[in-house]
């Protein structure tokens, strides 16, 4: 791993994950998701990750909605903009890609392999729903997997690849840095990586930081100085799991698309309280805050400016 002087802080704004009958602090509509990204990049986040919702919160892959959001966050800051290819199980992938490869941001989400993601067991913890299609959504995780075969990462490392746009490698288990590998070998992905280990989604792996620790020494293995690594777990966990990955001389990610919580008990009012906790942590343990610039020198970006003149991301 490249142990970079500076922390780059990823905030992943809203996701697809959490239901808004869980919080009344998740960003919804285009407006809330930017303003609350542009929050978090006050507070010291370098990268900001997006999804989209429609006002309601459900999870949409509509190009335009992204494009309102980061038209809002490229106007009123230099952040690097991390525009998701996940999005949904739901979603197919045509959907998932299409607000990437119409921005053409410096920066977009690649999970590396296809996989249970299941977040049914909300339904046991919410006992009142704000909207009809809130229920049938999470319980529809325990039955449905998240696709991504080998031909789609292919596919998408080129066409996004072509376009200038750089991948933030979401690995939920340790076959996926071997995946990673193979398209290394195949020249399709091309150093210095960033490898987002994530752990405690129900399907991946589990979040015990021996885990991680055993994550980053398989990709030291595979991979030498040539990546960059960052973690986050879900929920509780959020923020041991920075620390920690800070204290290897890593990276971190918060947001409340990975935790709703600010604490034991505690509701997480926003992205920015979270960025502004881990910010204290990764100080305390001697290192620097990494600015919008740093993580693109980090992580060999393009710029802000799109590839071939496109829309601005």
């Amino acid at each position: 791993m490249h142990k970079a002087r500076k922390v780059v802080i990823t905030t992943a704004v809203t996701g697809s994950v959490h239901v808004p009958s869980q919080s009344p602090h998740l960003p919804l509509s285009a407006q809330q998701v930017a303003e609350s990204a542009l929050e978090a990049v006050e507070a010291g986040s370098a990268v900001v990750h997006l999804h989209a919702r429609r006002p309601d919160g459900r999870p949409t892959a509509d190009p335009g909605v992204f494009e309102e959001i980061v038209a809002r966050i490229t106007a009123h800051s230099d952040a690097v903009i991390n525009i998701t290819t996940g999005g949904a199980s739901s979603m197919t992938m045509e959907e998932r890609l299409a607000a990437a490869l119409r921005l053409r941001p410096e920066l977009a989400s690649m999970n590396m392999g296809t996989m249970n993601f299941v977040y049914s067991g909300i339904a046991d913890k919410v006992s009142s729903w704000t909207y009809d299609w809130e229920k049938p959504y999470v319980l529809n995780t325990y039955s449905r997997p998240f696709v991504n075969t080998f031909d789609s990462i292919e596919q998408t490392l080129r066409t996004l690849g072509r376009a200038g746009t750089r991948f933030e490698y979401e690995c939920y288990d340790i076959g996926h840095l071997y995946s990673l590998a193979h398209f290394v070998r195949a020249g399709l992905a091309e150093p210095p990586l960033l490898i987002q280990g994530v752990f405690g989604v129900l399907g991946g792996i589990g979040a015990d930081h021996a885990h991680l620790e055993h994550m980053v020494h398989t990709a030291d293995r595979l991979f030498g100085d040539d990546y960059h690594f960052s973690a986050f777990a879900a929920g509780r966990d959020q923020l041991q799991f920075a620390t920690h990955s800070a204290w290897l001389g890593g990276h971190v990610r918060v947001g409340l698309e990975d935790s709703l919580w600010a604490g034991r008990g505690r509701l997480a009012r926003s992205n920015a309280e979270q960025v502004r906790a881990v910010r204290a942590t990764v100080e305390d343990l001697g290192r620097e805050i990494a600015a919008p610039a740093d993580a693109r020198a980090m992580l060999g970006l393009r710029g802000a400016a799109p590839a071939d003149g496109g829309t601005s991301a």
